[in-house]
């Protein structure tokens, strides 16, 4: 539950601080004094967004922190303990602050650390419900009665399996369209491949054969120069009878090796020579080894030609390196394979898709009948509680409506519609048709008043929802309220002394001005204060005599209940 909350230079709030109790909380007061600025502010708390217009006008920065109770509320609990947002001493209690600064920008905190709005909006869906003035006209709207329907049959299984059929199916419905529209496309990159692909299969063309065929197509080309040079070379290291570069080096050699006794540094050069004499001897075996194995081949010549040739006229053709055919001709082979599976995959796409499709219209059957016994229950409950509250005569069905025929959404195949009547003999309509603003807030606050005995939030907040009622409906509605009260903590801003009356708790909102500046202040009610203010209530801005007498019987009525 809300604890206390501290509001400082907000709107016309100056500094505020409060402390709120169990039960249902009242907060009443003129019009125009602010009375729903408190609200306002816990609207921050819970992830709303602000502006600069939010901060007092002599203010640098507005803050609102707001303290919170957590015994008994595992789902707040849990999530602070996912988050890693829990308090230093682990206790159930939790703080929620927010700072808004005069230039728009804002902050947001909980137990001191800062978060995000979304992370506000997910945690303050544990603490509180906000009913604002203008809730109840979203009864109006069919998207809001499914989703009354939904929340009071308590199915998100059947909700999570029909948005997942949903999806699956329109999946492999866009794939098959795909696959549809890209038939002729596909035929024919597919008939261009296959002769591409049939002509580069009959090449076969090896993984960097391309490579050694140019090696190969040189040594041949040259192979009557290379011989030759090889063969010259080698005569004029090895076998010229007159001088070769051996015996030349020998020579150098023996004539060196009788001067090293008269002068020892000659021996680094001599050892070079030697070293030089040995490689050119083992160059000219090599030399010997080439010429012999070397071959003049003029028919693998012409072999090797032509299918040099071959890859290079189908590099052209296919507008890339030589050295790249063998990565080309896979590349195509796996596109001209995949379009032959895609071609395959239609057949098989197709029965999937009818397949998903009836897998979706039997969750979005199932649902619908979940709905439908949901709606009677929910319809009885809801025409059960407003004939309480001074409409005797009205009857009220949900009626949910399922066909194929109807456009498939992820939310199912129903039309949800609430019908009501309100006057005996009138035949059930839409409710824009029939109720009026008061009896819509009756309804509205019935719908409330039931769910919150599904999904008891620690706290209520209603702001005037009991707009267009007044005389006995508006005990009623009160009663309503106290009762709610009991079970969770519930604060109500209203104008009307009977719902007031009914309080536990009673605020009163007042605003005082200067002359040059305005400020809001909330003050809690002691019994006697509770008294004047039913009786400003009851009789306007002159209280008389039988304004606090009736006062007095209200509060008095209300406590012997």
């Amino acid at each position: 539950m809300l604890s206390h909350l501290s509001i400082k230079n907000f709107a016309v709030v100056k500094q505020l601080a409060i402390n709120l109790e169990q039960g249902l909380t009242a907060i009443t007061g003129e019009t125009g004094a602010g009375k729903s600025i408190a609200i306002d502010a816990l609207s921050l708390c819970l992830g709303e967004r602000a502006d600069a217009g939010a901060v007092r006008h002599d203010a640098a920065k507005a803050e609102i922190v707001a303290h919170f109770n957590l015994d008994g509320n595992k789902g707040a609990l849990k999530w602070l303990d996912e988050q890693e947002l829990m308090a230093e001493d682990e206790g159930a209690t939790c703080f929620i602050r927010r700072v808004i600064s005069k230039e728009g920008r804002s902050k947001a905190f909980i137990n001191g650390s800062p978060v995000s709005l979304q992370q506000l909006k997910m945690f303050g869906q544990h603490l509180i419900a906000i009913h604002g003035q203008n809730t109840h006209l979203q009864l109006l709207k069919e998207d809001y009665q499914r989703q009354l329907v939904d929340s009071y049959a308590a199915h998100p299984k059947l909700l999570a399996n029909v948005e997942a059929c949903y999806r699956d199916w329109r999946a492999k419905q866009a794939e098959l369209t795909r696959l549809q529209d890209e038939a002729q496309q596909r035929a024919d990159r597919q008939q261009l491949l296959a002769y591409q692909v049939e002509e580069l299969d009959d090449f076969a063309l090896f993984d960097g054969e391309f490579s050694e065929l140019e090696i190969e197509h040189r040594r041949l080309s040259n192979g009557q120069d290379l011989l030759e040079q090889a063969q010259t070379s080698f005569y004029h290291l090895y076998e010229n009878d007159e001088g070769n570069a051996l015996s030349i080096i020998q020579n150098g050699v023996e004539r060196l090796s009788e001067l090293e006794a008269h002068d020892a540094s000659l021996s680094p050069i001599l050892q070079l020579l030697n070293d030089a004499a040995i490689q050119v001897e083992e160059a000219a075996h090599e030399l010997r080894s080439y010429c012999d194995q070397l071959e003049i081949d003029p028919l693998r010549l012409q072999q090797v030609e032509g299918r040099y040739s071959k890859a290079m006229e189908l590099a052209r053709k296919h507008g890339i390196a030589p050295e790249s055919l063998y990565q080309h001709h896979q590349a195509l082979s796996a596109e001209f394979a995949l379009l032959s599976d895609e071609e395959s995959r239609l057949e098989s796409l197709a029965e999937e898709v009818n397949t998903c499709k009836s897998d979706y219209l039997d969750a979005s059957q199932a649902l619908s009948a979940s709905r439908v016994k949901a709606a009677e229950k929910l319809s009885g409950a809801i025409e059960a509680q407003i004939r309480q509250m001074n409409m005797p005569h009205a009857k009220l069905a949900i009626q949910v409506t399922h066909g194929e025929e109807r456009t498939p959404t992820a939310k199912g195949q129903d039309d949800v519609l609430m019908l009501v009547s309100t006057n005996p003999g009138q035949a059930q309509d839409k409710l824009d048709r029939v109720v009026s603003g008061g009896e819509l807030s009756r309804i509205g606050l019935a719908i409330q008043v039931i769910a919150s005995d599904q999904h008891a939030t620690p706290t209520m907040v209603f702001d005037e929802v009991d707009t267009g009622i007044s005389g006995p409906t508006a005990s009623i509605v009160g009663s309503l309220l106290r009762r709610l009260g009991k079970q969770s903590q519930v604060m109500c801003v209203t104008h009307l002394p009977q719902v007031a009356a009914q309080a536990h708790n009673q605020l009163f909102v007042t605003k005082l001005t200067d002359g040059t500046s305005t400020e809001t202040r909330m003050l809690a009610l002691t019994q006697q204060d509770r008294i004047d203010e039913l009786a400003r209530l009851l009789a306007g801005d002159k209280i008389t005599e039988s304004a606090l007498a009736n006062a007095k019987e209200l509060l008095k009525s209300v406590e012997s209940n």
